[in-house]
């Protein structure tokens, strides 16, 4: 039986393994995942007794906005509605109970958030890549 927690305090390995499992994650350091989960303002992860099988994080201000970030189920727990527990935990998690919105940035599973809520209708992001421009200079005083 799958079981869920809301707690940071886990080896980040396990982590490192189910994101090796995505190519959108891959390639990650141990290091920086310690580091993401420590400024996490919110994490959700699922169990299989002590094997991590699914995981997803929040950034918020804990009222008008929060983002969803690396929700990611493993490939041998995939279609057991684990993705689904994940994003339920994260919409009704005490903590968000007072935020307006919930941004999430996806390429895949439109049809997945959509079943969940999610609408593609509201769609007024921008990024910037450091890794494909470099930062402008900062201003002097």
């Amino acid at each position: 039986m799958i079981q869920y927690s809301d707690s940071k305090d886990f080896d980040p390995q396990l982590l490192l393994a189910l994101f090796d499992q995505a190519d959108w994650a891959q390639g990650r350091a141990v290091e920086d995942i310690q580091r993401m989960l420590a400024e996490t303002d919110v994490t959700i992860s699922a169990w299989d007794g002590t094997k991590l099988v699914g995981f997803g994080r929040v950034l918020t201000d804990y009222v008008f906005r929060a983002s969803i970030w690396d929700v990611i189920v493993d490939m041998l727990y995939q279609d057991q509605d684990i993705g689904k527990g994940l994003v339920q935990r994260i919409l009704t998690h005490s903590s968000l109970a007072r935020v307006d919105l919930f941004w999430l940035c996806t390429r895949r599973y439109q049809g997945f958030y959509a079943s969940l809520g999610f609408s593609d209708k509201e769609q007024t992001g921008m990024v910037w890549d450091r890794r494909k421009h470099p930062p402008p200079s900062s201003a002097s005083s």
